[in-house]
């Protein structure tokens, strides 16, 4: 069952976090889906390429044969660094800015990591995209894909990546949220961006709150007060909101960012 693998991956926070693995079909959906976009848009750019040679081409009495084969070359050149830089850039952008994720890997349901579960460096989606077409060359990156235990590409060996399915809200927590914790979800939702959080804080965050009961007091408070000051940095607040603890106020921000994606698990 390789398609279900799953890995166990160590964070910073000294959190363990479980993923499964995408496996080459949703893989290859995602991959279906991003090259229909890219090969809409590089033929576009063709087209236009096209147009401008043959006005070139057509400019007899205005240009001389010498001055049209030059421009022509101009124009072809220009067009080959335009193609590799859509090439290259769509997913480098995508990846960037939806933290991990192109067109095809939202339709796909799966994400790019590091392999230390963060969010995909520009670096990482960079040094991804350049190396994909070694990938694509015979259909390289399947045979790694599928003999790797991890499912890597020879893209995610050099980057220090890993591709998963989204699943972080596939595991209901066994707390029941305090009436307080429900009116500061709401309070944060009217006064912060919760959604600055990425899947992988949420994921953090979560094995938090499913463990906590499991830790000695001192370590859990210290914990909890090291989380609850990087969500608060990441969402931008200036201070945690007063009169509560950082146990009520992880759980007001897991409350908030299930209500801003859309799902409610109470």
């Amino acid at each position: 069952m390789r398609f279900f693998n799953r890995i166990n991956l160590q964070t910073p926070e000294s959190v363990e976090l479980e993923y499964t693995l995408a496996g080459i079909g949703s893989r290859a959906y995602a991959l279906i889906i991003d090259y229909l976009v890219l090969g809409t848009v590089i033929f576009l750019s063709v087209v236009i390429a096209i147009f401008l040679s043959y006005q070139i081409t057509a400019s007899d009495n205005l240009l001389s044969i010498d001055n049209q084969l030059k421009l022509l070359q101009w124009v072809w050149a220009i067009e080959a660094l335009i193609v590799f830089t859509i090439y290259i850039g769509y997913f480098v952008f995508f990846e960037t800015i939806w933290q991990g994720q192109t067109i095809g890997k939202k339709k796909a349901k799966i994400r790019v990591i590091a392999d230390d579960g963060k969010p995909i460096s520009i670096g990482q989606s960079s040094l991804r995209a350049l190396l994909r077409p070694v990938d694509d060359f015979l259909f390289i990156g399947v045979f790694f894909i599928a003999l790797g235990k991890k499912e890597k590409r020879i893209g995610d060996l050099i980057a220090g990546t890993i591709v998963i399915q989204e699943e972080f809200t596939s595991n209901h927590l066994t707390f029941k949220p305090t009436e307080e914790a429900k009116q500061l979800a709401l309070q944060l939702r009217i006064e912060t961006d919760v959604a600055r959080l990425s899947p992988e804080n949420f994921a953090i965050l979560r094995n938090y709150l499913q463990n906590r009961t499991q830790m000695i007091s001192q370590a859990r408070r210290e914990l909890a007060r090291k989380l609850a000051e990087q969500v608060k940095n990441i969402m931008e607040l200036e201070d945690l909101p007063k009169d509560t603890t950082a146990d009520r106020f992880l759980e007001a921000v897991y409350l908030a960012y299930q209500q801003v994606r859309g799902e409610s698990e109470y």
